[in-house]
């Protein structure tokens, strides 16, 4: 009968470095085991670890002193390894090269950042990673492997997945900043969200949170806030929740294989990529914990709005926003009051991810698109747009919601300090909704023998 195979894992976890490479590596060693292999974790006992987690699942668990290549080389060869796993930002190339010298081991080495490394195996699971970029950091032999082919999920996420949870009355939202929360967001989320009404919160934190205990304390006695500590139940949770605030780590593998909608705060440089990756496909953000925009993408969430940047939309969306365009209730308040070419309306928004001046959005809402808002001659210099509105000439009563989020887009998120909008002087319709949210008339102008009215909204006004 065939020995069956040592597997070591090499990770560590605290209120510093955090919980992510001990639940990622749990998962992989899961499935190792499932195969027969025999698994061993090598951890430090850091302050805050979760090295309980390794022990509830029944693996192995060894303890070393440091991150000291002598003492994980003969860690290997008194354990008879056949496979070492390498999960930590501590352990690079030369040690790998070290270990793998001395011992002949095979080498798995975990990355998120585009490291040099040598090993047998690279597995970066972000759905971000690019196999090319690791062309000359690792040797030609290494099999690498990466994006969301390898994601390491829980069975709870597959198996909660197929449930259907009878969801709250109140918009339910999870905060999952982490296991150890080491940029100490909770409370200041928490805080976000006190100022918004009918809402359900869900924390889900560890005891390798070293604010756990200023946590515990402000939730008390807040009927609507639940506080989940070192929960196995996490995918159930998210199942049951409207949307998530989250960090641009692991945790975004999860929501969106559940399809929860989410807003990603980044707390690390090493999460920089993945926040790139999510910007760019039309996520919502932060680079950084800021109280305005939070407030601005919870709002959109909590009133069940989609704000879907042109550059973002679909074949079918496409078409939705060019038959608004194209109807004579709206061109009759434009300046080129001709039926649009469907093909230059295509160019036209192809060329908008060139354009650094320019933002325009279809807005929807339960399932209804309801217009369609902009931002254009966009200029840092005075920080100031022009704002250009019209909601679906077949839904009534929409303007004020599309007015009311893109001023606040532009001062909460872009944090302008100026907007003006030109409209007809015969349009008093539009001049009114315009005077009612606070801009004020400052010049008329003509063109093409109309009136225009160039109106003004400052920061300071709104």
């Amino acid at each position: 009968m065939q020995k069956a195979k040592t597997i070591l894992f090499r990770a560590d976890s605290s209120s510093i470095i955090g919980t992510g490479h001990i639940m990622r590596d749990l998962v992989l060693a899961q499935k190792y085991a499932q195969k027969g292999a025999k698994v061993i974790f090598a951890t430090q006992e850091l302050n805050g670890n979760i090295n309980y987690k390794i022990d509830d699942a029944g693996f192995e668990h060894v303890v070393v002193k440091n991150n000291s290549k002598k003492e994980l080389a003969r860690l290997i060869h008194n354990l008879s390894v056949d496979l070492l796993v390498i999960d930590h930002y501590g352990i690079g190339y030369k040690k790998e090269k070290y270990i793998k010298e001395k011992t002949g081991v095979k080498i798995l080495s975990f990355d998120d950042t585009y490291e040099k490394h040598y090993c047998d195996i690279l597995l970066n699971h972000n759905i971000s990673a690019k196999k090319r970029k690791y062309k000359n950091l690792v040797p030609q032999y290494c099999k690498v492997k990466c994006g969301k082919k390898y994601t390491l999920l829980r069975d709870e996420f597959y198996k909660e997945k197929q449930k259907k949870y009878k969801k709250s009355k109140k918009t339910t939202v999870l905060i999952a900043m982490g296991g150890a929360d080491t940029a100490e967001l909770n409370l200041k989320i928490l805080k976000v969200l006190e100022g918004f009404s009918n809402l359900k919160v869900i924390v889900v934190t560890t005891t390798a949170n070293k604010n756990l205990n200023r946590v515990q304390k402000f939730v008390k006695n807040k009927s609507d806030v639940e506080l989940h500590i070192n929960s196995n139940k996490v995918a159930k949770l998210m199942a049951k929740s409207d949307f998530a605030i989250i960090t641009p780590s692991v945790t975004v593998n999860e929501v969106i294989f559940m399809e929860l909608p989410f807003i990603a705060i980044q707390t690390a440089s090493n999460q920089q990529e993945v926040s790139s990756y999510l910007l760019k496909n039309g996520y919502n953000v932060l680079k950084r914990f800021d109280r305005d925009k939070l407030e601005f993408f919870i709002d959109l969430y909590k009133q069940k709005i989609e704000f879907i940047n042109f550059i973002h939309l679909s074949k079918k969306e496409k078409k939705i926003v060019f038959q608004m365009r194209n109807d004579i209730r709206i061109r009759k308040w434009m300046y080129n009051k001709e039926p649009l070419n469907y093909k230059k309306h295509l160019a036209y928004i192809k060329n908008l991810t060139k354009a650094n001046d320019k933002v325009y959005f279809l807005l929807k809402q339960k399932n209804r698109y309801i217009g369609v808002v902009d931002l254009s001659a966009i200029s840092h210099k005075d920080n100031s747009a022009e704002l250009g509105i019209y909601a679906n000439p077949d839904l009534k009563g929409y303007g004020s919601l599309l007015m009311t989020i893109i001023i606040k887009y532009a001062f909460s998120v872009l944090h302008l300090n100026k907007l003006y909008a030109n409209v007809f002087k015969e349009n008093q319709r539009a001049i009114n909704l315009y005077q009612h949210f606070g801009f004020i008339e400052r010049e008329v102008k003509q063109s093409n023998a109309t009136e225009v009215l160039k109106m003004e909204l400052s920061y300071e006004n709104r």
